[in-house]
């Protein structure tokens, strides 16, 4: 199973300004010595010992989660904006055919759905879950006008929606996908993919986008536990700072902390800090991968590996 992350960024599309981009080149050099300027090489040295947050970029788009199973089954977890660049730079596949996952029909977790090359492919096949009885009527009503200048209906015909619910287990080419529901104005549904590997060993992805996090989601029920438990890698709505998370109570986001709490509540070995604010920065949202690093190394007794979603990245599991 191979997870690629097309978009990360929550609530907006965020590109990084002009003045975001100066802040990295005046960062850079400051820290260039003249014995790093001397040759190629030095300077590819040099660029490659900068902090993350001024060599690279978390990324701007809104959620889109790629994952690549061993048959050559394709799912999408959202179509924010991430999903126009899988389709200008993803691999299509073979046979054409798509099977997307909905967490919800918030705008920053469709609005990229018109822009997918590839939902304009006749010869495209996309079948689309959800646990949402109106999906459908949710992704029309984005391209009527005036919002927008084609319609749902120049998408290819091959479309076709299959409601879910949370005690349904849905097998789609050997893999095996569930659902809770958590709590999110609206709605959200968090999804378990699992796949039976060649070493006969079964290895377990969650994704858990636009959660606020209560004390439910810490008990051990049965539809929690179906979803969540002893998962190999989680990634986790992770928006907000513990001050953030108190001030914007019922606004749908959790904190860095409680994430990795939940996941060494749920014996989760790794996890990826997802749905980044839209207001933090590259060099903010490195300070709160190490706070987070921190706290899962000395205030936890678990040990959680703890890791950013960037744009672009790959996990191999």
């Amino acid at each position: 199973m191979n997870i690629h992350f097309w978009g990360v960024r929550g609530s907006i599309p965020t590109p990084l300004t002009p003045a975001q981009v100066q802040a990295k080149i005046s960062a850079a050099i400051q820290r260039m010595t003249k014995e790093d300027a001397e040759s190629d090489e030095s300077k590819k040295k040099f660029i490659a010992s900068l902090p993350k947050w001024i060599y690279g970029t978390v990324g701007g788009n809104s959620p889109c989660v790629e994952i690549s199973a061993g048959n050559d089954t394709k799912l999408i977890f959202d179509a924010g904006t991430g999903i126009r660049c899988m389709g200008k730079l993803g691999v299509p596949q073979k046979d054409f055919h798509y099977n997307m996952f909905f967490s919800h029909f918030h705008w920053d977790h469709i609005q990229g759905l018109p822009f997918f090359d590839q939902a304009y492919n006749p010869n495209a096949v996309i079948d689309i879950y959800s646990p949402f009885e109106n999906m459908e009527e949710f992704l029309r009503d984005q391209m009527i006008p005036p919002y927008f200048p084609v319609t749902f209906d120049s998408l290819t015909k091959n479309i076709n929606f299959h409601l879910i619910k949370p005690e349904d287990t849905v097998e789609i080419d050997g893999l095996k996908i569930r659902c809770v529901e958590m709590s999110h104005p609206g709605k959200s549904f968090s999804y378990r993919v699992e796949e039976r590997g060649e070493d006969r060993r079964t290895k377990s992805f969650v994704y858990a986008t636009d959660v606020e996090l209560t004390e439910r989601d810490f008990e051990h029920s049965p539809s929690h536990s179906s979803v969540f438990e002893n998962a190999d890698i989680l990634v986790l709505d992770s928006q907000y700072t513990v001050e953030e998370a108190f001030r914007k109570e019922h606004w749908g986001h959790s904190s860095f902390c409680y994430a990795i709490d939940f996941a060494a509540t749920w014996n989760i070995g790794e996890i990826y800090l997802f749905h980044h604010e839209p207001m933090y920065d590259d060099r903010k949202l490195e300070s709160i991968l190490e706070s987070a690093q921190w706290y899962a190394d000395y205030a936890t007794s678990a040990q959680v590996k703890v890791h950013l979603a960037i744009e672009g990245l790959d996990i191999k599991l």
